[in-house]
């Protein structure tokens, strides 16, 4: 008798173990999963998203979503120049704006910083670019309508950094202001 209390005892142990196991591994997938969704971004689009959406945020602008399907296509596309390195657009429907830095230092925030320094080129009264000047990489980072942005990086044959962003929907639409 004292080994089937014993057996009771030891099912009833068993089971319990058996129950609370199986409702942790229900929860924690769920805990795995909330914290991958709340996770900070990936260093790689960091570098490029968070010079993007802080010159956004200073004209008031929503924030650029990253857009792993315009990231590809700039993966795309920068692979075609990895050859030449030339400053050649890829004529696709998204906005587009493109860099190329001599050696391989350059970073995403070093292109970034050049397409917001044409801002001293444009005139917002005019909506134009000072003549002879290059204007439109700044006006498509903060156009308004955009919402998202996909960027990539290479290394060209010549050892020279190209980078590109795409953006949709796409800014420097003629007749209009980008904020």
């Amino acid at each position: 008798m004292a080994t089937s209390k014993s057996l009771v005892s030891s099912l009833f142990f068993f089971i319990s173990v058996l129950l609370l196991s199986s409702s942790l591994l229900i929860i924690n997938p769920v805990y795995s999963l909330n914290r991958r969704v709340l996770s900070p971004l990936p260093p790689s689009i960091s570098t490029f998203l968070n010079p993007h959406n802080k010159i956004r945020a200073q004209y008031g602008l929503k924030p650029l979503k990253w857009s792993s399907t315009l990231a590809n296509y700039a993966k795309w596309y920068a692979k075609q120049r990895r050859g030449d390195c030339k400053l050649i657009h890829s004529n696709s429907n998204y906005g587009e704006n493109i860099f190329w830095g001599e050696g391989k230092r350059w970073m995403p925030a070093d292109a970034i910083s050049e397409w917001v320094a044409e801002k001293s080129y444009y005139n917002y009264k005019s909506n134009r670019c000072m003549p002879n000047q290059e204007c439109l990489h700044y006006t498509q980072l903060v156009w308004k309508s955009t919402l998202s942005v996909g960027c990539a990086k290479i290394i060209c044959t010549t050892g020279d950094t190209f980078i590109t962003c795409n953006y949709d929907p796409h800014g420097n639409v003629v007749g209009q202001k980008p904020y």
